[in-house]
């Protein structure tokens, strides 16, 4: 069924693709000494005989790609922030070209107080679209807040991030699959300093190179290594308040030379934020359980990110990088219930008390070697990397009555969690002739997972062990995968991409306590993709591109998704994953533009079988007891277009403004009955810049959602708006910045859920309006500077 439905989408792409006359293609590799990929450098073509300017940014391999041009005398100009301006003329012929330009570092530039070259916010790379935080790093003060304000990308209140999928994107560092819980990840991102991130690559359609267990998209963080010649750095800090506040402090230096470079970066939060949900969940016909909860969530956050390259000849490069995140999250949560029949009578009155201490400590460990063939863009990388996760998590809780009167419940236990990850990777990329160009790889992930609680329960001042919390489950999991890939341009100006992809899939859990329980999934699956661009026509010497994709992919239920262990929410809620959940198949079809590498819109499909999402059910034992947990439902199908439309950056004013829509069907069953719901949203999103003089930088972003969802949950209309004023001084080395966010307090998240046994509707808050002041200071000095005695440098980014 697979191979049909991928060659009819290569014979509709065929078809629906216009034909058009054949352009001549020019291809353009910019590079520094080191021969390092100069990506976000600008790349300028004026045909000289009519003096209309064709724009390209160079990729993340440094290429830049014209198409469709006419033969001719061309002026080329290419530049890049930090380095000198390159400017020669070309001929274009009837052959396929490509030109190989080396930029210098311009030390006399640097010193400089003005800085003309801007890059843009938001551009499409081939199949990806590269998002520049830069703007966004200024009012943050982590990485998980730089998430909340890109455009086009949606952080929920449990941390899930989403692109266009209902399904939650995976996340990268550096072009490695974290394989962690959402609640995991977002104590990650949240001890990431805001200025260590160097760009945001969002693939909502990833090729065959990338694991096909990403049907919500790929979001890559790509963090900054230190590659730049000298020894330069940064000192920052600052904080945000809300009804409690958030603090932050740190420092990264870089000592980088020809051949052997290393860097450091070291940041300290302080986190505090308040939480406040409202509910009301009908029982039954005649009596409801209204629930009123308060909770503080603090921590205190360490990262130390540390790395070194060895370049011994433009051949070889060896590197480098770790990273160490350690964490002390607390949660006190103050919860009051009350049950109540519809004429208001009180039948009973509690109120709960559960506090969370928590030590999370995540150590990565990352080896590269490249090797690259030719000077075209062959190259063999192979990377290996090690990630241990451990979190340790102690739960004191409490339920007392305050109508009837009872003896107050209170119990407290541990669950501690240890997991093993390794991945080795090794990708060959050939450059051949007639512009070919073959991708080939393999990889392979060890994971491996424990979990261990143990639970008491206090009743008349005598300690019980607690049989139903107390656990004990390991988990096993190898993937094993490899892919080929070819893409070249074709005919009518077409460039295609096909590839494959195989993965083997081995899963292993065993719960031994309180009952002896396993499974074990091992299965091999095939994922096609193609990918079909194609330069449309001009409007003022902006490019029209369209491009088509079409992919396959899978979504594996994670160790935290399958783990019965049972986490105590309140006394009328808790939470445990589901052993039995199976995997699921998402097929995507997407049709998007972009004009001059700025996507404008897009239309997509997803169609997903055995979709699984998070569901509440009512608990089989207790008829006022809710269960949060994973099950598969059915199928699903989900259409999507999102349009954007702005001013290009260069200018003194710059914006973006966008719209999503998304409409979900599912079809299946929900707690054994069966299931017809549907669904549309609308998310729509905003960025705006303004160059209020030489120094001075006033941004604002926001964006508001319509008829949401999470999961089942119904969503209302919400949204947030985020100010910001950036200041340099001290001819650019210091940057104080002001933030406020959630400035109209807009985030407050009405839900409501009707499925199965559960109707609930309820309101929630997690103290978004902050308002707060980023300061950094930038020094240092270029090699070139110190060997001509010239001043220390801005280290513009």
């Amino acid at each position: 069924m697979v191979p049909k439905t991928y060659l009819s989408f290569l014979l509709f792409a065929i078809i629906f693709t216009p034909l058009f006359l054949q352009g001549q293609s020019l291809q353009i590799s910019v590079r520094d000494t080191g021969r390092t990929p100069l990506t976000g450098a600008t790349v300028q073509l004026q045909n000289t005989s009519d003096s209309t300017w064709h724009n390209r940014i160079a990729d993340i391999h440094g290429f830049a790609r014209f198409e469709r041009l006419s033969v001719g005398f061309y002026n080329l100009r290419v530049s890049y922030i930090g380095f000198e301006t390159v400017e020669k003329a070309i001929t274009v012929n009837n052959d396929e070209q490509r030109f190989d330009i080396i930029l210098r570092e311009d030390a006399i530039a640097l010193g400089e107080v003005t800085v003309t070259a801007s890059r843009p916010l938001i551009r499409q790379e081939g199949d990806r679209m590269i998002i520049d935080p830069e703007p966004l790093a200024s009012i943050s003060t982590n990485t998980l807040e730089i998430l909340e304000s890109t455009p086009g990308l949606f952080v929920d209140q449990d941390g899930g991030i989403f692109l266009s999928s209902a399904t939650p994107a995976t996340i990268l560092i550096n072009g490695r699959e974290q394989k962690m819980s959402n609640q995991d990840i977002t104590t990650l991102l949240r001890s990431l300093p805001p200025s260590s991130v160097l760009r945001i690559e969002v693939m909502r359609t990833p090729s065959a190179r990338y694991s096909a267990s990403s049907s919500g998209g790929i979001i890559n963080i790509v963090l900054r290594r230190g590659a730049r010649i000298g020894r330069f750095g940064s000192i920052t800090s600052g904080f945000n308040q809300g009804y409690y506040g958030n603090r932050f402090a740190g420092v990264s230096f870089n000592n980088g030379g020809d051949v052997i470079s290393s860097y450091v970066n070291l940041n300290y939060n302080n986190n505090d934020g308040l939480e406040e949900l409202n509910s009301a969940r009908f029982l039954r016909p005649d009596t409801t359980l209204f629930q009123s909860a308060r909770t503080r969530r603090q921590a205190h956050q360490a990262f130390a990110g540390y790395g070194l390259s060895f370049d011994p000849n433009e051949r070889w490069s060896l590197n480098y990088d770790g990273r160490i995140n350690g964490s002390l999250p607390t949660s006190n949560v103050r919860n009051n219930n009350l049950i109540a029949t519809s004429e208001t009578e009180r039948i009973s009155e509690t109120r709960n008390r559960i506090t969370n201490d928590s030590k999370f400590l995540n150590i990565q460990q990352d080896f590269g070697v490249r090797y690259r063939l030719d000077t075209l863009g062959s190259e063999w990388d192979t990377r290996l990397g090690y990630n241990f996760n451990r979190n340790d998590i102690f739960q004191d809780y409490s339920s007392g009555f305050i109508f009837p009167e009872n003896p107050t419940i209170l119990g407290d236990g541990d669950n501690d969690q240890q997991r093993h990850f390794v991945q080795l990777q090794s990708d060959l990329i050939l450059q051949l002739p007639r512009e070919v160009r073959l991708e080939a790889g393999v990889s392979s992930s060890w994971q491996d997972y424990d979990s261990r609680s143990d639970f008491r329960i206090n009743l008349n001042g005598s300690q019980f062990p607690d049989p139903i919390r107390t656990n004990a489950f390991n988990y096993r999991e190898r993937i094993h995968a490899l892919y080929l890939q070819a893409s070249r341009p074709i005919f009518a100006g077409i460039t295609a991409k096909g590839g494959l992809r195989m993965e083997n899939t081995f899963m292993e859990g065993n719960q031994t306590i309180p009952a002896d329980t396993s499974f074990v999934v091992q299965r091999t699956d095939w994922f096609p993709y193609l990918y079909l661009s194609r330069p449309l026509f001009q409007i003022a010497g902006f490019e029209i591109t369209s491009f088509m994709i079409y992919r396959r992919s899978i979504n594996r239920p994670g160790y935290q998704s399958l783990n019965p262990y049972i986490n105590y929410v309140d006394q009328f809620l808790y939470e445990t994953g589901n052993p039995a959940l199976k995997p699921q198949f998402t097929e995507n079809y997407e049709f998007n533009i972009s004009l001059n590498d700025m996507p404008i819109f897009a239309v997509g499909r997803n169609n997903t079988t055995d979709i699984f999402s998070s569901v509440i059910y009512r608990d089989p034992n207790l008829d006022n007891v809710a269960v949060r947990t994973f099950d598969n439902l059915g199928e699903s199908t989900e259409t999507y277009f999102r349009a954007i439309a702005g001013i290009p950056p260069g200018g003194r004013y710059f914006f973006a403004l966008g719209a999503q829509y998304n409409h979900n069907e599912y079809n299946g069953f929900y707690e054994g009955e069966p299931l017809i719901f549907s669904r549309g949203s609308w998310r729509f999103f905003t960025f705006h810049m303004l160059r209020l003089g030489s120094n001075t930088r006033l941004t604002m972003s926001g964006f508001m959602m319509t008829r949401g969802q999470m999961n089942f949950l119904e969503l209302g209309t919400f949204g947030q708006l985020n100010l910001g004023l950036n200041q340099t001084f001290l001819d650019r080395r210091l940057t104080v910045s002001l933030s406020a966010r959630d400035v109209l307090r807009t985030m407050v998240t009405e839900f409501q859920l009707n499925q199965g046994s559960i109707s609930t509707t309820g309101d929630r808050y997690a103290d978004n309006q902050r308002f707060g002041i980023n300061i950094r200071y930038n020094f240092g000095i270029s090699d070139r500077q110190e060997r001509s005695g010239l001043p220390d440098f801005d280290m513009v980014e």
